[in-house]
């Protein structure tokens, strides 16, 4: 029996995981921010990236910022309870990741500058936190949807890894998986630091920069 208390930084089992739900969650068609599509289809040329940082709130504000993003979204991801709610993601009984959809204009932006923002502004080397923010629902994560991503993700790691070392900081836990299913968030956390400028965020970087190109140095 899955215990809420004693399990709170180990993942959940497919077995243990909340049932969740078949009907997604209800979303306004646009983004309070950059006025495109939340959700598919998506213009040609354009590719995901499913990220994990810590809470959403800040990491999606990291995105959207990124000249070349059409569009970002927050979710749940890489765990087992469709449609999740944000209630139950927290209970670490889902298996979930809060995660940021980035939906990027490859002809803009590479994948290896979404994953430099990644890498820049969150600390990997936590495990299951982020800062004071614990959990399970908290884990780095880079959930790929290419064996492109997979490759430039793997390689960015141990590259960022040396980086990190060398200025004194821990091993890198990020998990690196096939991304699977993104589960849209509640509507109110959709751009949440846009509708409310002064909210918490708890993001912050490690001070060690990633520069463009190192997923392949």
């Amino acid at each position: 029996m899955f215990s809420l208390f004693s399990t709170k930084t180990t993942i959940v089992d497919r077995e243990s995981a909340l049932p969740g739900r078949q009907a997604p969650m209800l979303l306004s068609d646009r983004h309070a921010v950059l006025g495109t599509r939340l959700r598919p289809p998506f213009p040609d040329g354009h590719e995901r990236a499913i990220l994990a940082m810590g809470c959403f709130w800040g990491a999606e504000r990291v995105f959207w910022n990124l000249s070349g993003v059409y569009t970002t979204a927050v979710g749940y991801a890489g765990g087992f309870t469709p449609n999740p709610t944000y209630e139950e993601v927290c209970s670490g009984a889902t298996g979930h990741t809060e995660a940021v959809l980035v939906v990027f204009d490859t002809a803009e932006i590479s994948y290896a500058e979404i994953l430099r923002a990644f890498w820049e502004n969150h600390d990997p080397t936590q495990g299951m936190r982020q800062g004071n923010d614990v959990g399970t629902q908290y884990r780095s994560a880079i959930l790929w949807t290419s064996d492109f991503q997979r490759d430039t993700a793997e390689s960015s790691r141990v590259a960022y890894a040396q980086r990190l070392a060398g200025a004194g900081h821990g091993e890198i836990t990020t998990q690196i998986a096939p991304a699977g299913e993104f589960y849209y968030a509640e509507e109110y956390h959709q751009q949440y630091l846009h509708k409310v400028p002064d909210g918490y965020c708890g993001l912050g970087g490690t001070g060690v920069s990633c520069p463009v190109g190192i997923a392949t140095a």
